[in-house]
């Protein structure tokens, strides 16, 4: 059966199908088929499932807060360190509690995606707001590294023999397994894995139960006086520091700020929940709340535990970043007997860090297309790709994280300065933010809600202020510099956006006004072919000058080279249908040399000057380096004098090259299958003139343009059932449900059902009248539909699927309706809505 096309629409045939290029299929077989817009639906979570997966971050911070804040403490006041931990443990507990009560009042307000940010664009407005976009995005760069970061420490930590591979080193190993996650992540994101998942929510729920049983059993081995201190392992541990009798001199309060700085990484991640609100189920916010509250409650215990587990077994941390303390605590802990629960705890808190990495995957996108829809990022970044994520985030993620890991070295500790910083400017704008929604609205209960986020946010940013002063030094000074100098970009790039918009914006209101362009009155019409070679492109540029009819037609060279001129002027003489004028062009100015030629034929009253410019396209890697863009930065100076326009012709050397090629092998007969043409039917255009569309289309539309409620149709019969076209069953070419006609059966006219889904929608224009023109595909074929004197229907466009009634034509055996009844069974606003009249 040949394919059948619809009559008047763009159709591709087998011999006109573009050839994919070769970085697309790559592409698709590296991330696999394209998926469709359709099918990006929303999964809202349940309470213990929204647990598992967004709390992932914040829960995996206490795998290594403890431990941080050892590291500054070890070093500075020796065996003390273990005495001292449990009130700077207790300090960091404390700002866990005011940060989860300032987002529970940020989760009850704002129930969309977007957290921080969208709190502080509602309420300081879109350019402070910057401030809380460029925090964030610093964390999610950030959050990446220093998880896979400790991930890596904790399979070392379970494995100690891979820090000890020849010609590796222990540092190399943890560079190796940070990278390799690190693009196994961005591999699975650019794949369109989904964290809406159980698979997502296993690790947290894996962590939290193996940490939790470690610590109970700790603590009751402690109280049977069964628990001794860690034993030491092969590798530089911390230098111990001298204790000291003055725990309130300037060096030892310093140095407490500085171990209180690392133990503020045990709350990051807790604004997680704030930043996908919207994918709870309702009620979202009451729901987020609850999910949040047992967020903190979690965090708590394990960070507790842990520091207490610390402060029994005296827990060292190590230089090269393992054996980590919690795994030291696990080995003690169970022991001998219990041996396979330490790999249980160190595969669990693996799996989770990993995990809690990966989110910044949908973090940072999903932020940064917020950010570039409000004009403060470039808008490339809202767009989404090919598995219908957005991969222009994904990619400068992996890139940037991979970077900062490389650079400074994948070691939590080294991490540590460039991760709070972004997380407590995020805690500080969404605390104060609340504060000032409070006093704005003065809802219910308000002043005690503006006390809790007051305190929020003055504590976070004292917070910020120690974490910038203690860690300036080790990495914090680069946050403290960077961070201005992209909030004052993003601006700036705002700017520029919003420039653009309002010299746009002058056209739009001229016409809103009714003011529509100018027609200008041109009496001379000059097109001006500017040549560089005499070859294919520049016939076809010839070609097309001629067919837009000018006053006068010029061809133009400027000579920067006078042999290639020679040359030039030797093979254009066989062509007498267009002088080729030389100009002389000493200073070897291109762009200068056109404009000024241009002014010049402008200059007289009454001229409107076009500029045709043939360019060569290649291959889009070697064609930069081997050909410049000369005919762009012609075509835009052009576009600058008034009166005057570029065009630029496309000439493809590449498919050029190819078809040649092709040619080639079939004189020789050496071509393959493939490359012979496969002969197709040929794509009809409707008439432009209603009434003669009419009169083609056989039993056209009855009455004024609302047909009579048809009959059921006549059954299909095997022998007049079509034959599937390809790709039937999927997404555009769905299978007729019974009691519909399939579109492949309709040979003849009559009255009919069909049923399909929306591939084309276009707009004619017919003696001042509109008619919309849509093509209706199922897996037999494809019908024209025609809605006269409509210019738009709600809910027919591209993806709607549709069931038309009516009276069916055939115009050179391609089915037209006219006017039909329509149903719209999947419309974009997700209402059904119907049209014509019910069946009697």
């Amino acid at each position: 059966m040949a394919v059948r096309k619809a009559a008047g629409l763009l159709s591709a045939s087998p011999e006109n199908d573009l050839p994919e290029t070769f970085w697309y299929t790559a592409k698709r077989r590296l991330l696999g088929p394209p998926l469709v817009t359709g099918q990006l639906k929303e999964e809202r979570l349940s309470k213990p499932l929204a647990l598992g997966v967004l709390s992932c971050d914040g829960i995996s911070s206490a795998a290594y807060g403890t431990e941080e804040m050892l590291i500054v403490l070890v070093g500075a006041v020796g065996i003390t360190a273990f005495n001292l931990i449990i009130p700077m443990t207790l300090v960091v507990l404390f700002g866990i509690v005011i940060v989860v009560a300032s987002y529970r009042e940020v989760v009850s307000v704002y129930t969309r995606a977007g957290g921080s940010y969208v709190v502080a664009r509602e309420n300081f407005g879109p350019r402070v707001a910057q401030v809380a976009a460029v925090a964030l995005l610093i964390d999610y760069v950030v959050t990446v590294a220093v998880q896979t970061a400790a991930g890596s420490a904790a399979i070392v930590s379970a494995f100690p023999a891979l820090g000890r591979i020849p010609h590796v080193g222990p540092n190399k190993i943890l560079t190796i397994i940070s990278v390799v996650a690190i693009l196994i992540m961005c591999y699975g994101n650019l794949r369109g894995i989904r964290e809406a998942g159980r698979t997502f929510a296993l690790p947290t729920y894996l962590f939290s139960g193996a940490v939790g049983l470690m610590i109970v059993v700790g603590l009751v081995r402690e109280i049977s006086g069964d628990l001794h201190h860690v034993h030491r392992y092969t590798g530089p541990t911390f230098a111990y520091g001298h204790s000291t009798q003055g725990l309130l001199s300037f060096a030892i309060i310093f140095v407490l700020l500085k171990a209180f700085a690392n133990g503020g990484s045990s709350l990051t991640g807790i604004e997680a929940v704030s930043n996908a609100v919207s994918a709870l189920r309702p009620p979202e916010g009451r729901n987020a709340r609850q999910v949040l509250v047992t967020q903190g409650a979690i965090v708590i215990f394990l960070i507790g535990g842990i520091s207490w587990l610390a402060h029994v077994t005296h827990a060292t941390p190590y230089v090269n970043g393992y054996p980590t303390v919690l795994a030291q605590e696990a080995d003690v802990v169970f022991g001998s007997t219990g041996h396979a629960l330490f790999y249980v705890v160190q595969a669990a808190t693996a799996a989770i860090l990993f995990t809690g990495g990966n989110t910044s995957f949908s973090g940072f996108p999903f932020l940064a297309s917020f950010v570039a829809e409000d004009s403060f990022l470039p808008r490339w970044l809202t767009k989404r790709g090919h598995r219908l994520v957005f991969s222009n985030g994904i990619i400068i993620l992996t890139v940037v994280s991979l970077t900062l890991g490389l650079v400074v070295g994948f070691n939590v500790d080294g991490l540590v300065p460039f991760y709070a910083i972004g997380v407590f400017t995020g805690f500080t704008m969404a605390g104060f933010g609340m504060a000032r929604y409070h006093l704005r609205t003065r809802e219910p209960g308000w002043r005690h809600k503006l006390v809790i986020n007051t305190i929020g946010g003055v504590y976070t940013v004292l917070v910020v202020v120690i974490f910038a002063v203690v860690k300036f030094t080790e990495g914090a000074w680069l946050v403290v510099i960077v961070g201005p100098i992209l909030v004052f970009a993003l601006i700036r790039l705002n700017r520029q956006y919003r420039g653009e918009a309002q010299a746009l914006q002058a056209i739009g209101d001229r016409r809103a006004a009714g003011v529509g362009p100018s027609q200008p009155n041109y009496s001379r019409r000059v097109v001006i072919v500017f040549v560089d070679d005499f070859d294919l492109s520049t016939i076809a540029a010839i070609r097309y000058a001629k067919g837009l009819r000018p006053t006068t037609l010029r061809a133009v060279h400027f000579v920067i080279d006078t042999e290639q001129a020679e040359k030039l002027r030797q093979a254009w003489l066989p062509d007498k249908s267009v002088a080729l004028e030389f100009v002389d062009t000493p200073d070897r100015r291109l762009t200068r040399a056109a404009a000024e030629l241009v002014s010049q034929e402008t200059a007289t009253p009454g001229t409107q000057v076009t500029v045709i410019l043939p360019r060569r396209s290649f291959s889009p890697l070697l064609g930069r380096l081997l050909h410049d863009r000369t005919a762009d930065k012609i075509a835009g100076v052009v576009s600058r004098v008034p009166n005057a326009a570029a065009t630029i012709i496309p000439f493809d050397v590449q498919n050029r090259l190819r078809v040649l090629q092709e040619r080639q092998a079939i004189r020789a007969g050496t071509a393959p299958a493939s490359l012979t043409p496969v002969p197709g039917p040929p794509a009809d255009a409707l008439p432009a003139n209603g009434a003669a569309a009419d009169a083609q289309v056989a039993h056209g539309a009855a009455g004024n343009g609302q047909p009579a409620w048809p009959p059921p149709p006549a059954p299909v019969t095997a022998s007049d059932q079509p034959e599937p076209l390809p790709g039937a069953g999927g997404y555009d070419r769905p299978i007729p449900p019974p009691g519909v006609t399939p579109i492949g059966s309709i040979h003849e006219p009559g009255r009919t059902v069909v049923e399909g889904r929306v591939r084309v929608v276009e707009v004619r224009s017919v003696e001042q009248n509109s008619v919309l023109a849509a093509e209706i595909a199922d897996s037999t074929g494809d019908l024209t539909a025609l809605f006269y004197g409509r210019s738009r229907i709600p809910g027919l466009m591209c993806g709607s699927r549709v069931r038309l009634r009516g009276a069916v034509g055939l115009k050179n055996g391609v089915p037209v309706m006219i006017n039909p009844a329509y149903e719209l069974l999947v419309p974009y606003s997700g209402k059904p809505a119907k049209d014509g009249k019910p069946p009697k």
